[in-house]
């Protein structure tokens, strides 16, 4: 899939807007760059009810990338920003009894086209999920829903994507496309240009005995067949391998991807989730995150996310949605 000419592809590309153009230090600060620089989206954000989830929304509307839509109890909302000194004078609130209902009438309002995005606030993940999911008021399209972390890891040169380590637990052969594709996407509409992904496995040669090898490959050659499109796919590769270039050549491994991978596709939820806490803990990586294949992203806000995670997750489904939008505004060929 090749960027339009006037689209930055490169996150070394993405122009500064502080003193003397020199370029941001971080790369979440080039993402959340980027992002102010195209209108800022309605986001819808479902129950914020807590210090937490709406300190993340006043930090993206101050930030300039989203203009929020409240949906809660109107009372507990407003007694929260008071206690914590929040203005949100400014933010429209959608009064909602409890959280289920908070989350019934923030996916009904994107049905209804009244937002860009999607944001949880303080009640469970399930609850709002179960209300995406839903086949009959729902906001599935044909896409499976997966969800991407976004890695700011301080020793790797490159914005690391995640996938899926929150969605799909065991996800079969069909499913692990979509989740690619999602990411493949994702990463192409931030501008970040063509992704070198690797399809993770314990080790680097197919294998029947071990599953995940085989659907590596499958993987691939389903990119080579057209079936996953605007990337540049190898697999299985282990870790090492994947993100380390002495380790690639050691190997022998000679591809586009071994030792440069920028998007990680992990055989299940349970390796995925142990892979990027350890970044989070061990490497002291910044996690930004999205929900994708719904009918708009959706972030997934933490009480862990430091202020640049949240801006960058905000950021993150700001570009992705205004790409999105914009395709659908060309005009036809």
């Amino acid at each position: 899939m090749s960027l339009s000419a006037n689209r930055i592809g490169d996150a070394g590309e993405l122009a500064a807007v502080g003193p003397l153009a020199r370029p941001p230090v971080s790369k979440y600060d080039r993402l959340i760059a980027r992002a102010k620089q195209v209108p800022p989206a309605r986001m819808i954000v479902a129950h914020p009810c807590d210090d937490s989830s709406l300190r993340g929304v006043v930090e993206g509307a101050e930030a300039g990338l989203i203009k929020p839509v409240l949906v809660g109890p109107a009372a507990k909302i407003s007694a929260v920003a008071h206690l914590a000194r929040f203005d949100i004078s400014r933010f429209e609130i959608v009064d909602a009894a409890h959280s289920e209902e908070a989350a019934a009438k923030a996916v009904d309002l994107i049905r209804q086209n009244k937002g860009d995005l999607l944001m949880k606030g303080s009640l469970h993940t399930d609850e709002l999920m179960r209300e995406v999911a839903s086949s009959k008021t729902g906001l599935r399209t044909a896409r499976r829903i997966s969800h991407v972390f976004i890695m700011d890891v301080p020793t790797y040169s490159e914005t690391l994507f995640i996938t899926d380590a929150a969605i799909n637990i065991f996800p079969d052969r069909d499913v692990k496309r979509d989740i690619v594709q999602n990411a493949i996407d994702l990463f192409t509409e931030v501008g970040l240009g063509t992704p070198r992904v690797a399809i993770l496995s314990a080790v680097e040669t197919v294998t029947s005995k071990i599953p995940s090898t085989i659907e590596a490959a499958a993987l691939c050659k389903m990119a080579d067949r057209g079936q996953i499109t605007g990337g540049i796919l190898d697999g299985p590769l282990a870790f090492d391998n994947a993100i380390d270039p002495e380790a690639a050549r050691i190997k022998g491994i000679k591809s586009e991807v071994a030792g440069r991978a920028q998007i990680l596709v992990v055989p299940d939820l349970e390796a995925g989730n142990m892979l990027a806490k350890n970044l989070s803990f061990m490497a002291k990586a910044d996690s930004a995150g999205l929900v994708l294949g719904a009918r708009v992203p959706i972030v997934l806000t933490s009480r862990a996310d430091s202020v640049r995670s949240r801006l960058a997750s905000c950021a993150a489904a700001v570009l992705y949605s205004h790409a999105h939008r914009s395709k659908l505004a060309m005009p036809a060929a």
